[in-house]
Formats: C-alpha cells, sequence, structure tokens
C-alpha cells in the first residue's frame, strides 16, 4: 500500500500548482482523502479534504477560495490545485487516506499517509 504524492516546485508568489496523490495497493475510492502540510518549527496542520464518497469537501480557512481539492476515481488519484500562491504556503505537503472517513479529521485518523512534496513560494 502506498500513497505517492508529487507536483510539488519552486514557484513565485501569485502561480499556481497542482499536487497529484496516486495510489497503489488501496481503492481511494474508498477513502476520504487529505492534503496536511508542515513548515519548519510548525505542527502538521489540515490544509483540505474530501469525503470519501466526494460529497463534500473541506478547507482551512487560510486556503478557502485558492485551493481546490478533487479526485479522479479512474485514475485512482487526487489532487490538490493551488492558485494564488502565497510564501506562507510554503511547506511540504502530504497525502492521506481514512478509510469511509469526513472530509476533515484529525491527522492521527488517517490511516495511510503519502511521502511529501515540497512547495516553495518566492516572494
Amino acid at each position: 500500500v502506498q500513497l505517492q504524492a508529487s507536483g510539488g516546485g519552486l514557484v513565485q508568489a501569485g502561480d499556481s500548482l497542482r499536487l497529484s496523490c496516486a495510489g497503489s495497493g488501496l481503492t481511494l475510492s474508498s477513502y476520504a482523502m487529505g492534503w496536511f502540510r508542515q513548515s519548519p518549527g510548525k505542527e502538521r496542520e489540515f490544509v483540505a479534504g474530501i469525503r470519501w464518497d466526494g460529497h463534500m469537501t473541506d478547507y482551512t480557512d487560510s486556503v478557502e477560495g485558492r485551493f481546490t481539492i478533487a479526485r479522479d476515481n479512474a485514475k485512482n488519484t487526487v489532487y490538490l490545485q493551488m492558485n494564488s500562491l502565497k510564501p506562507e504556503d510554503t511547506a511540504v505537503y502530504y497525502c492521506a487516506a481514512n478509510l469511509y472517513g469526513r472530509a476533515r479529521a484529525s491527522h492521527d485518523e488517517y490511516d495511510y499517509w503519502g511521502q511529501g512534496t515540497q512547495v516553495t513560494v518566492s516572494s
């Protein structure tokens, strides 16, 4: 079982990035999926989540209206579209899977985690 996160990079403020989280060994359509991020010296924080059935999404306030989480069950992949990026979005981003879970959950409720992808936004 593996979650493979990708799509990070170095961008300028105002740019966009799309992160991907591909599942292998598990069917993501049965899982709520979350994106978390962690920057140096800070705790891992919830960024965005989508309920296992895809019918509900949730976002932390600081990314509401800029980030969009979506899933493509045919590709067994979840995406995080990040627009209007800000320097404070700089962090390592992790995807996580929670079997039949809600759109938002605490990090200890997730069953599987990806390895993280670095996003750096320069001012």
